[in-house]
């Protein structure tokens, strides 16, 4: 997972960006699931985020206030993705693979069944300091974490295959992942998954105004937003997949009362095509399905 836009400070007289490597992003997102999980009608509840985050994701988020308010757009794709795991097990998902983890903590917050297996995949260093803030907390399910470059073609696959081994249902979460890769790097994600028949792939998508309106500050802390496909979600479908659910995160936010005064007004706005999403704020949590995986055997091997 790599940064999102540039909050800058002043320090001695130089600006300098506040995100200054990948495991700054993770903290940031987790303050944000912390202030969360304090509101009395929280939409969550997140009792480790507040330590994963730390003084530097309290201070990252304060700095990113004008680009991103009260967070609402992580608060939101967060739920939202929370909901599809929920659904996914509910339709008799055995394995959760989530690739640039980061400092996601759903497999000891959902309520999850003992015998589900989780994999989290992500850099060595984040993957090390996971491990040793969350040494003494117990999982509700079967919790893994492999150390992985996922730029790594090779490395990426490997681990695919290994992950997915012995059959059952599987849903692969990116999230916060597609934005910084180009259009053929998620193509070859696809292809990767496809090739292990997992069943469901949840992922965050946005359109081209909001890469647009990130665009400057993206550059400026050298991890452009890339990925914003003009097509939206036909973009997936063009790759083989099915599309099943697609949730937007401005109206998600909107009704769970997470928008300014201002933002509110935008979410009055019709909606978006998705599969056109055009010069409109969209951004959607989607629910893809390989319509190949319905051959595969649920079953492991005895």
């Amino acid at each position: 997972m790599k940064p999102l836009g540039s909050p800058e400070r002043v320090r001695s007289g130089e600006r300098k960006p506040v995100i200054d490597n990948v495991s700054d992003t993770a903290r940031w997102v987790a303050e944000y699931r912390a202030r969360e999980s304090a509101r009395r009608d929280r939409l969550f509840s997140d009792p480790y985020a507040a330590a994963l985050a730390g003084e530097r994701g309290r201070v990252i988020a304060e700095e990113a206030r004008r680009g991103f308010g009260n967070g609402w757009f992580f608060i939101a794709r967060t739920k939202l993705i929370d909901l599809l795991v929920e659904e996914c097990v509910a339709e008799g998902c055995t394995r959760v693979i989530n690739l640039a983890a980061g400092f996601d903590t759903r497999p000891y917050r959902l309520d999850l069944p003992s015998s589900l297996e989780w994999v989290e995949a992500d850099l060595p260093g984040i993957i090390e300091e996971k491990e040793r803030a969350l040494a003494a907390e117990k999982p509700r399910c079967v919790l893994s974490r492999t150390a992985v470059d996922l730029t790594d073609p090779d490395a990426r696959r490997a681990f695919l295959a290994s992950a997915t081994a012995g059959g059952g249902r599987t849903l692969v979460i990116t999230e916060g992942l597609l934005l910084y890769l180009d259009a053929s790097e998620v193509h070859a994600l696809s292809a990767d998954l496809k090739s292990c028949r997992v069943t469901w792939w949840t992922a965050d998508v946005i359109g081209p105004l909001i890469r647009r309106l990130s665009a400057r500050a993206s550059r400026e802390n050298n991890a452009p937003v890339v990925f914003a496909p003009d097509d939206g979600v036909a973009f997936f479908e063009r790759a083989g997949w099915a599309v099943e659910r697609v949730g937007t995160q401005l109206s998600a936010a909107a009704k769970w009362r997470r928008l300014s005064p201002l933002m509110r007004l935008v979410s009055r706005l019709p909606q978006a095509d998705p599969r056109h999403p055009g010069n409109s704020l969209w951004s959607a949590v989607v629910r893809l399905r390989d319509p190949d995986s319905a051959g595969r055997s649920d079953r492991r091997p005895a």
